[in-house]
């Protein structure tokens, strides 16, 4: 069975509805907070950063890579200004879709209205199993539950987004790779 994503992405080439492509640079933002999010954006090649800001501290909500597709899902549902920021960890290349394009195009069929759907309830998946993370108790049990699901991630990433993403401090996440590579 394919992947929805790529069945996904597939599904738009082939109707010609990319609009256009961006590169970002490490550490150009994607979404600052206050911006409505018009598009979805295809992750070619490159790694990002879902996060909120506390004025003092970072936290990262997810992450995004090669072949994944990522925005300011918050306001992209709402069409309310994000309290995200979406910012580049390496250099990017994404293709994008306008947010009432995607939309037509999605509503217009039901098998691909029901490809979105699942692919929503997968996020919706996911973000369930972020919270659990982050109310484990040991910072062991965090890092061997994302390991579990997102081995990528640990090669993709900077150590220090993935310890906020976790909710530890780095030397701790230096410490847990050492241990449960050893």
């Amino acid at each position: 069975m394919p992947n929805p994503i790529e069945l996904l992405k597939s599904q738009i080439d082939q109707a010609a509805l990319w609009q256009g492509e961006k590169r970002l640079r490490r550490g150009d933002f994607l979404r600052q907070r206050g911006d409505v999010e018009q598009h979805l954006y295809f992750v070619r090649a490159g790694a990002l950063r879902v996060y909120v800001s506390t004025g003092e501290e970072e936290r990262v909500i997810r992450f995004g890579y090669d072949g994944s597709f990522i925005n300011a899902l918050d306001s992209f549902i709402s069409q309310q200004p994000t309290a995200c920021y979406v910012q580049a960890l390496r250099a990017c290349d994404l293709l994008y879709i306008g947010r009432d394009t995607f939309l037509e195009f999605v509503r217009a069929d039901s098998d691909r209205l029901r490809l979105w759907s699942d692919l929503m309830m997968a996020l919706v998946h996911q973000q369930i199993e972020r919270e659990i993370d982050l109310l484990m108790d040991s910072p062991a049990e965090r890092y061997a539950r994302v390991f579990r699901r997102s081995p990528q991630l640990f090669q993709l990433v900077p150590a220090c987004h993935i310890a906020s993403y976790l909710r530890m401090r780095a030397e701790t996440l230096s410490r847990l790779k050492k241990q449960f590579e050893g």
